[in-house]
């Protein structure tokens, strides 16, 4: 079996990338990282690519149209070979023809237990789920379609939410289990396992 090659979305930290490029280096996963690209040019997403030399790109999605932006996108990563995009922390709604031009082949990481908190990004995700007094939270690994956070799920993984939790703590929490849960969902795509999600 060779290695799958990955790229990435990002427009954040990109903690969950950091994941990835451990478990690569640790043997536990046969995948090489071929680009992470970002729509904002400080975010550490990229500093932390580069850190470990993996090729990184910056795509201002200033003044194009989404399609525009999308196509700069898809044409970077077919040059590289990529079977599997990864979003992590990416910070744009896809447009309806990147979802089909890599249909079955994009997955996103959501912080919250789909569909449950749909919609949502980052810190805003985490305030609603304690807004909502809900016992349990967690994370959504799911492929990406049109409708946004509808896709098909892959995995879930799940924690308590305690009383004392806070939005930043309810993040830490969710962000471990997101580490684990993309990696998980990653080996089941490149062994072929997942059903073919229409």
């Amino acid at each position: 079996m060779k290695p799958i090659k990955l790229g990435v979305l990002g427009s954040t930290k990109g903690t969950d990338l950091q994941a990835i490029i451990d478990a690569i280096n640790q043997g536990d996963l046969y995948a090489s990282i071929e680009l992470v690209i970002s729509n904002r040019k400080k975010a550490y997403i990229l500093e932390r690519a580069r850190n470990h030399g993996i090729e990184t790109l910056f795509i201002s999605h200033k003044e194009k149209s989404r399609e525009e932006f999308d196509a700069e996108m898809s044409k970077a990563l077919n040059s590289k070979g990529v079977e599997l995009v990864l979003l992590i922390g990416f910070m744009r709604i896809l447009s309806g023809w990147f979802c089909n031009e890599w249909q079955n082949r994009i997955l996103n990481v959501h912080p919250s237990l789909l569909p449950a908190f749909a919609g949502g990004m980052d810190m805003n995700v985490h305030e609603e789920v304690l807004k909502a007094g809900v016992k349990e939270t967690g994370c959504t690994i799911h492929f990406v379609t049109e409708d946004v956070d509808a896709g098909p799920i892959v995995i879930q993984k799940k924690c308590p939410v305690e009383r004392d939790d806070t939005p930043e703590s309810l993040k830490e929490k969710v962000q471990l289990l997101e580490g684990e849960a993309i990696l998980e969902a990653v080996k089941i795509f490149q062994e072929g396992t997942l059903e073919n999600h229409e």
